[in-house]
């Protein structure tokens, strides 16, 4: 994969690694925190708390009542997806009371990853709806949990309301080689994007 000129396409690079901010959003319990530490490089920087019963009246632990710690700032990981391009992740928080921090998190980044668990596909309503409002680039991908059942791509983008050009993948968050396989296809949706911008000028 060529990704020469992909920081600003159409211009000639000068050599050198191409360093690019993606966020890994999604809802509570997606397997965001999950990604980032499968498919990073470097040990990553977590910001993980317990849950504790405090917490049981906004954190709504439904179809995920094993999960013991939340994710209260960002998670922060980085990748080399080839000898020319680095990927900085970010992993958001996924609870309300944390979006927040979401409007900081996006600044620069050049595209998202949301991740959906489709026995929760209203989890990921707000990731999705944030992604069109900052105008972010993005992939939705379905993280396949244990009980998760198998339904067929047209009826998730009807669910999630997702236009035909966005892409779809399922994934394993917690396997390196499917997380980043996630990050490779988010990369030829910007390619695809960015060509496509080129052609109508």
């Amino acid at each position: 994969m060529d990704f020469k000129g992909f920081d600003h396409p159409g211009r000639p690079t000068t050599g050198g690694t191409r360093s690019v901010k993606v966020m890994i959003a999604g809802g509570f319990g997606t397997g965001k925190t999950t990604m980032v530490r499968s498919v990073s490089d470097i040990k990553p920087l977590t910001t993980e708390e317990t849950l504790t019963q405090a917490s049981a009246g906004s954190d709504r632990l439904i179809g995920i009542a094993d999960k013991a710690e939340t994710t209260v700032s960002l998670d922060f990981g980085k990748i080399s997806i080839n000898d020319t391009l680095m990927l900085y992740l970010f992993g958001t928080p996924g609870q309300e009371r944390f979006w927040f921090l979401w409007n900081g998190l996006f600044k620069g980044a050049l595209g998202a990853v949301v991740l959906v668990d489709t026995r929760r596909l209203a989890s990921s309503f707000r990731a999705i709806e944030e992604m069109e409002r900052q105008n972010v680039p993005f992939v939705v991908a379905l993280n396949v949990f244990p009980d998760s059942k198998d339904y067929p791509v047209d009826e998730i983008r009807d669910a999630l309301d997702i236009s035909p050009h966005i892409p779809v993948v399922a994934c394993d968050a917690r396997d390196r080689a499917s997380s980043r396989d996630v990050l490779v296809a988010l990369i030829r949706h910007l390619q695809d994007r960015s060509a496509v911008a080129l052609e109508s000028r």
